[in-house]
């Protein structure tokens, strides 16, 4: 994934209000794995990278929809270490079940979190949906409907929660994306 900036000419996220630029891939990717360190999980999953892109990027807030499903959303987030989120701590997202392998938490001071084989698989899908608008840098939104195409993953069932249908997300970031792109966006870039 690269680095750094959205792309020169960002499209508004909505014709009411104006996205301030997100905090780019590296930087959500940083707080994924920060978040994932300060909770003990051994692997920075997808419900880490969507914390992390729903904190950081104006854009992914806005396509997820109006301040009270963004704040649903990640009071889910939030509540990862109770409730739901329990089972989840023993497991490797995206990776078959070990019996008898549960997955050892991250400690000490040289403890990473690399990313679940479902994280990373967003994350290259994220850099394909921009490759395939001709090699822009990979934006938030391009993380986000990577994240919602995924119907197993960790960050749509907080989604699903959250009342906001996945499928219908990605397919409306997907969208607007290719609206960007294109030029027909509703600021006209």
């Amino acid at each position: 994934m690269h680095s750094s900036a959205l792309p020169t000419r960002p499209c508004r996220a909505s014709v009411d209000r104006p996205a301030a630029p997100g905090a780019g891939p590296a930087a959500v990717l940083s707080g994924a794995r920060r978040r994932a360190l300060r909770g003990g999980d051994r692997h920075t999953d997808t419900a880490h990278l969507l914390h992390s892109l729903l904190e950081s990027d104006d854009r992914a807030r806005a396509a997820v929809g109006d301040p009270a499903r963004v704040a649903r959303t990640l009071g889910y987030l939030v509540q990862r270490s109770i409730g739901y989120g329990l089972r989840w701590q023993r497991t490797v997202e995206g990776a078959p079940p070990r019996p008898g392998h549960p997955a050892r938490r991250g400690s000490g001071p040289h403890a990473s979190a690399p990313l679940s084989p479902s994280a990373a698989g967003a994350v290259a899908a994220a850099a394909a949906r921009a490759r395939r608008r001709g090699g822009e840098e990979v934006t938030g939104l391009d993380l986000l409907a990577s994240l919602a195409a995924e119907p197993t993953c960790r960050a749509v069932e907080v989604l699903r929660r959250a009342g906001i249908d996945p499928a219908a997300l990605a397919d409306r970031v997907a969208s607007r994306l290719d609206m960007c792109h294109r030029g027909d966006g509703p600021d006209g870039h």
